[in-house]
């Protein structure tokens, strides 16, 4: 059961507040929000709560490649400015938080274990029992287990039991969908957010956290990919029968479409980003070779004239590598067996995909229906966070209110959350700080 969730079938759920950290390659976003008890909807129906932005900081990132840390320093202080800015607004201080992660080369497997219940009615103690006996099965030397979910249970012969609990059987099986990680990335992120006096609460896989954001019910019923491109990385999640059955991850991003024009074009960096949003398209059009953008070369005095260049030279640099990263996509996706779940359903997320032509072009190599998904559901999020570009940040926000049947074999918890995240913190943090430093 989540921790908004009372324990007792029936019983009036609780309101939280909570405080989730985006730690991207392109920005580190913070989040503080009130959790309130909602009527079930009907487009979003595993939503247990309404979610109220309260405080929101973000940052350009610093210190991050490709979703791994390379400066610890750079990384800490572009965390602990947009906590502060969250803070701020939020009118209180963080404590502990649950933050994403995308590093670590993230692997899924589907695991079956289970348990002897001797006839006796099936408890919330033996469903632990069996998710931590699965969850084993899918530790190995220097990776780290990120999630552990159940993706349906057994009693006896009888499958596709949705909740045990209060049945009857000798022997209780579980299907589950384990997703692991390299440690050390794990770990330096973890130690990024200590050094700023924050603990981290949970983490949560980029890919399962934008699916939370971006999908309706339907779609995670009906068979869906979420595609989140990232400025570093891209991660992709399957959700079939309303349950996250797998995920992977490229190093590959924005960022690299970026880096294309600079060396195709010779331009600088913040030039060619800026080109990049303002005139970058990923499908080549007629009026292509009329349209003229002016490029300042690198190296050149400020006081030199531009270069001009047409928009086709531009446009094919970015085609070329947006059309590799959705091949690499399609291949992965094809080759994980859960390509024939997906069904006709791609849902595009992440802040590289809101470029000009991205759903057509991934339309056209999939051969499926494509749509851009932004983070649905959420209230109080300021105009700049509404767009694709925020749906892992408020898919950590939802994730919540569906953590049920969950074991963590990274923190020993069952899919319980201890206490609420976002409160309580100043006198603690205080003390850490005095302790580290006297």
């Amino acid at each position: 059961m989540s921790w908004l969730s009372e324990p007792k079938k029936g019983a009036a759920r609780r309101s939280g507040i909570i405080t989730v950290l985006d730690v991207g390659s392109s920005k580190v976003c913070c989040i503080i929000a009130r959790l309130m008890p909602a009527e079930e909807g009907r487009a979003l129906r595993h939503r247990t709560h309404r979610v109220k932005v309260i405080g929101i900081g973000h940052q350009q990132s610093q210190g991050m490649k490709s979703g791994v840390i390379v400066d610890l320093d750079r990384a800490e202080e572009a965390i602990r400015l947009a906590v502060d800015a969250a803070e701020r607004m939020a009118g209180l201080t963080v404590d502990s938080l649950i933050v994403n992660v995308s590093a670590g080369r993230l692997r899924s497997e589907t695991i079956s274990a289970s348990i002897n219940l001797g006839g006796h009615e099936v408890a919330q103690s033996d469903i632990n029992r069996v998710l931590a006996a699965g969850a084993r099965q899918g530790l190995e030397t220097e990776r780290e287990v990120v999630h552990s979910l159940a993706t349906g249970f057994s009693l006896d012969a009888e499958r596709g039991i949705r909740d045990p609990r209060g049945m009857v059987g000798s022997e209780l099986g579980v299907d589950m969908h384990i997703l692991t990680a390299d440690a050390a990335p794990l770990r330096n992120l973890e130690l990024c957010i200590n050094r700023s006096h924050l603990s981290v609460e949970r983490m949560v896989a980029t890919p399962y956290a934008s699916g939370l954001a971006a999908l309706v019910d339907d779609e995670a019923q009906m068979g869906a990919a979420c595609i989140d491109m990232g400025g570093g990385t891209t991660t992709i999640s399957v959700f079939a029968e309303g349950k996250f059955v797998w995920a992977d991850a490229l190093p590959v991003g924005g960022n690299h479409v970026t880096m294309d024009l600079v060396r195709g074009l010779s331009a600088r960096l913040e030039d060619a980003e800026r080109l990049k949003v303002m005139h970058g398209s990923a499908l080549i059009s007629s009026s292509d070779d009329r349209d003229i953008v002016s490029i300042h070369p690198m190296g050149t005095d400020p006081g030199e004239q531009p270069i001009q260049v047409p928009r086709a030279v531009m446009t094919r640099i970015i085609r070329a590598r947006i059309e590799e990263t959705l091949e690499m996509v399609r291949d992965k996706l094809n080759r994980s067996g859960y390509g024939g779940l997906v069904g006709r359903r791609v849902v595009l997320t992440g802040g590289a995909s809101q470029l000009v032509g991205l759903p057509e072009a991934t339309r056209r190599l999939f051969g499926r229906n494509v749509r851009l998904g932004r983070p649905l559901g959420v209230a109080g999020l300021p105009e700049a966070a509404k767009g694709a570009a925020f749906s892992a940040s408020v898919g950590l926000l939802i994730y919540p209110q569906v953590a049920e049947f969950e074991n963590r074999g990274r923190s020993g918890k069952s899919g319980i959350f201890t206490r609420a995240t976002g409160t309580g913190g100043r006198f603690q943090r205080v003390s850490q700080w005095l302790k580290s430093n006297f």
